[in-house]
């Protein structure tokens, strides 16, 4: 097997804007929690129970009621939130403040054809696949047909991109397409659901392999076919796609995640696109990169 490239993303490496300068993780905290459940013989058997997918229903139901409202304000504070950005002004509970919609002008869609689009709001690295469809993050190998669950449609793949755009609890957890597109397959893959938080990776723990997630193959306008998935984490009371027909347009949301960290994935074929500069050097220097919803991130390869 030949050796791909290894990105470390996450706790341990930094989180940087586009110009390349360190931001601070307002999840930082989390760590030491998340430290002790997975690096600890007491905490990996309480996980046992806690990636079951029942137990992220159970939070997803109590984060419906009434009475969740209470965790609002001091989330907004302790995230640094701006209210103003997003179109409701009162949440009937927790959830649906988590799942709140922004203002189109908070959010602007670049529309230009040939410009790659960030899905979400996210801490992005880009991961290059190997030749035999393997990909590193964090010193751990995954295999691309595992991941999409087809060893089929992870060779179209080989030698392409892995995009991932890792969502923390402070982030805006609605995604988009990245491109106006054929809607292929989609297939939900099963599994558990550990935290996305790098820490999880420190202890062995392959999410991309075990988390459930969704994987929808594109025909983009611009970027060849492509496949986003949608990766399910602790304590996300579920992924929601919202249907569609056979055709959509960049930007158009494809859907968005309940409460907790979640993750979007793209993944691009070899010579799809030409992702930009400093985003890459971030990535080579184990660094992600901040995006925001329909900003850009990259190019059509070939494009002016």
């Amino acid at each position: 097997m030949s050796e791909p490239q290894e990105v470390k993303t996450g706790a341990g490496a930094q989180i940087c804007d586009r110009e390349g300068n360190p931001v601070a993780d307002s999840c930082a905290s989390q760590g030491k929690l998340l430290g002790v459940l997975y690096g600890t013989a007491p905490g990996r058997a309480m996980l046992k129970v806690l990636t079951k997918p029942f137990v992220s229903y159970m939070a997803g139901f109590a984060l419906d009621h009434p009475l969740s409202t209470a965790a609002i304000p001091p989330f907004v504070l302790k995230k640094h939130i701006d209210l103003k950005e997003y179109t409701e002004s009162k949440y009937r509970s927790f959830n649906a403040f988590f799942t709140r919609t922004v203002k189109p002008s908070a959010r602007p869609v670049d529309m230009t054809p040939e410009t790659l689009i960030s899905p979400c709001d996210a801490k992005l690295t880009v991961v290059p696949v190997s030749e035999d469809t393997h990909f590193t993050v964090k010193g751990a190998d995954y295999s691309l047909a595992a991941f999409v669950g087809c060893k089929k449609l992870a060779a179209r793949f080989r030698g392409g991109k892995v995009l991932i755009f890792r969502l923390t609890p402070d982030d805006y957890h609605r995604y988009c397409y990245p491109d106006a597109c054929e809607i292929g397959k989609t297939r939900t893959i099963p599994g558990v659901l550990h935290t996305v938080n790098p820490v999880s990776a420190e202890h062995d723990v392959k999410v991309y392999h075990q988390n459930t997630r969704t994987v929808t193959m594109l025909h983009t306008e611009n970027f060849g076919t492509m496949l986003q998935i949608e990766v399910g984490a602790m304590f996300v009371g579920k992924i929601v796609n919202h249907p569609h027909g056979k055709r959509v347009a960049r930007g158009i949301e494809k859907g968005y995640f309940e409460f907790g960290g979640s993750t979007v994935v793209l993944v691009l074929e070899k010579g799809a696109a030409e992702i930009m500069p400093q985003i890459i050097e971030n990535s080579e220097n184990g660094a992600e990169t901040v995006v925001k919803y329909g900003s850009a991130i990259g190019k059509a390869a070939g494009a002016e």
